[in-house]
C-alpha cells in the first residue's frame, strides 16, 4: 500500500494520481455479469452454519476464551480469482480452517494499495468479467453457510459511482459485516460513517508508521471492529520478517484505546502470525500469500487444497 504524508495528514493508498483517484477513473468493473455455477466444485466445508456475528462481537468472543485462539486469525482474499465459484469455495475453506473474520478484495483497476501479487489477481479477476454485482450475487449464496463475518475490502471510486448509501444497503442485506476503504483520508469518511453505521456495517480504519500521533488517535476513535495496522511503509506483499517496530506502534495504540489492533501488509508465514501476535495484536491480516496460493495453482482445486494446508499452519500457529 502506497503510503503518502502530506503534513499532517498521512493518507493511505495515494500515489502520483492521488488528487484524481476519487473520481478520476470511475468504477472499474465491466458490465459483464457472472453466473456462479454451484457445480464448479464440491464445498470442502459444511454446507450449514450458524448465523455470522459482527466484527465487533467476534473479538469480544475471542477475547473472552482466554489464551487459545483469541488472537483473531483474518485472512484475505480477491473476488474473482480465479474465479467466482473457486472464491465462493474458498470462503467455505477459510471459515472451515478456523478463520476469525474473512477480508474480500473488490477487484479493481488501479488498486493504489496493492502490492504486484494483488494487482495481478485484481486484472485476472476483471479480465474474467468479475463485477459487483456478481460478486454479490456469490456473497448471498455463500455468506449464510459461513459462521464467520465477511468484510469487504473495496477502493473509493465504486462507492462513490454506485452512491455511498446504495452501495452499504446492498452489501448489507448480501450479509457482508464490515468495510475497509484504504484510500480515503479521515476528513473524508464522514458520510461513509453515517452510511455504514445505518446499515450496520462496521467501518475500520487504518493507520500507518508515519501516521502522526494526534492524527492516529483520531483514526483509532473513528474506526469501528478493529484498527488496522498497516505494518510497514509500501504496498501490499510478502516480506521476510516483520519490522520490529510493529510492536511499538501496538504500544502506542492500544494506550490510545480499548478496541482490537489488527496488523497486516507483509504478514505472510506462520513465524510472522505468532511473532505478532506475541508483540500484542489482537488479531492478523494475511493477504498476498493467500492470493498468491489460489491465483498461481495449477488448477482451481490445488489452489484450495493448498489455501486450506496453509489456513491451518497459520492457525495453529495463533495456539
Amino acid at each position: 500500500m502506497a503510503v503518502v504524508a502530506f503534513g499532517s495528514v498521512s493518507r493511505v493508498g495515494f500515489g502520483k494520481s492521488d488528487t484524481h483517484i476519487f473520481f478520476g477513473s470511475g468504477f472499474a468493473f465491466p458490465s459483464k455479469r457472472l453466473s456462479v455455477s454451484s457445480k464448479a466444485f464440491k464445498s470442502m466445508a459444511a454446507l450449514t452454519a450458524a448465523p455470522a456475528v459482527g466484527i465487533s462481537e467476534t473479538f469480544d468472543r475471542l477475547r473472552k476464551r482466554g489464551q487459545i485462539y483469541w488472537v483473531a486469525l483474518i485472512p484475505y482474499i480477491t473476488a474473482g480469482d480465479p474465479d467466482l465459484p473457486t472464491t465462493a469455495e474458498a470462503l467455505k475453506v477459510l471459515d472451515s480452517c478456523g478463520s476469525d473474520i474473512i477480508e474480500l478484495g473488490l477487484p479493481y483497476s488501479d488498486p493504489l494499495a496493492d502490492g504486484p501479487v494483488i494487482q495481478a489477481a485484481a486484472t485476472r479477476s476483471l479480465a474474467r468479467g468479475t463485477n459487483f454485482d456478481a460478486v454479490i450475487s456469490m456473497l448471498r449464496e455463500v455468506l449464510p453457510q459461513l459462521s464467520c463475518p465477511v468484510s469487504l475490502f473495496s477502493y473509493y471510486n465504486p462507492i462513490l459511482k454506485r452512491g455511498i448509501g446504495k452501495f452499504m444497503t446492498i452489501i448489507k442485506d448480501a450479509g457482508v459485516q464490515g468495510l475497509v476503504v484504504p484510500d480515503v483520508p479521515l476528513e473524508e469518511t464522514e458520510i461513509l460513517r453515517m452510511e455504514s453505521s445505518k446499515n450496520n456495517i462496521e467501518l475500520v480504519l487504518l493507520t500507518t508508521p508515519t501516521t502522526p500521533t494526534d492524527r492516529m488517535k483520531s483514526i483509532v476513535s473513528a474506526s469501528e471492529g478493529f484498527v488496522y495496522l498497516v505494518s510497514s511503509v509500501g504496498v501490499t506483499g510478502t516480506r521476510t520478517n516483520v519490522s520490529s517496530r510493529v510492536q511499538t506502534l501496538l504500544q502506542d495504540i492500544k494506550q490510545a484505546t480499548s478496541k482490537p489492533v489488527a496488523v497486516g501488509f507483509g504478514i505472510s508465514k506462520p513465524e510472522h502470525v505468532k511473532q505478532v501476535a506475541e508483540w500484542g495484536a489482537d488479531g492478523v491480516i494475511v493477504g498476498s500469500a493467500m492470493v498468491k496460493l489460489l491465483g498461481e495453482a495449477k488448477s482451481p482445486e490445488e489452489g484450495l487444497k493448498e489455501l486450506e494446508t496453509f489456513t491451518k499452519s497459520l492457525k495453529a500457529a495463533l495456539i
